[in-house]
């Protein structure tokens, strides 16, 4: 069964970056769709970017020009750019299929708190 690990998260200061990874293990991240979502506190669960199986990329509007979604095929991970932080994106961090849902398998997260 799939399994997803996330790191990269911590504490930033606004305008900061930070550089988020996933890794799937049991799967290859290389060869299905990924999506990165956040949880901000009190909030539901939402997306913020996807890749395709051949690359194509799409970012979520409001963040778009901030984060970059990316995979490394060779270590087997997809990674989230996250450049000009800013308080509001402080968030729990999960990466997934693009189609996951309540019901899916989600690995822990990864915290990244933007402090102003």
């Amino acid at each position: 069964q799939v399994q997803f690990v996330e790191s990269g998260g911590g504490l930033v200061q606004t305008g900061e970056s930070l550089r988020l990874s996933c890794a799937a293990s049991g799967s290859s991240a290389s060869r299905t769709a990924m999506a990165w979502f956040r949880q901000a506190p009190g909030k539901q669960r939402e997306l913020v970017a996807r890749i395709s199986i051949t690359g194509v990329t799409m970012v979520v509007n409001s963040l778009r020009g901030r984060f970059t979604i990316s995979r490394d095929s060779a270590e087997n991970m997809v990674h989230l750019q996250m450049n000009n932080l800013k308080p509001e994106d402080t968030a729990v961090y999960y990466c997934n299929y693009p189609n996951a849902n309540s019901y899916s398998k989600w690995g822990q997260g990864t915290q990244v708190t933007v402090s102003s």
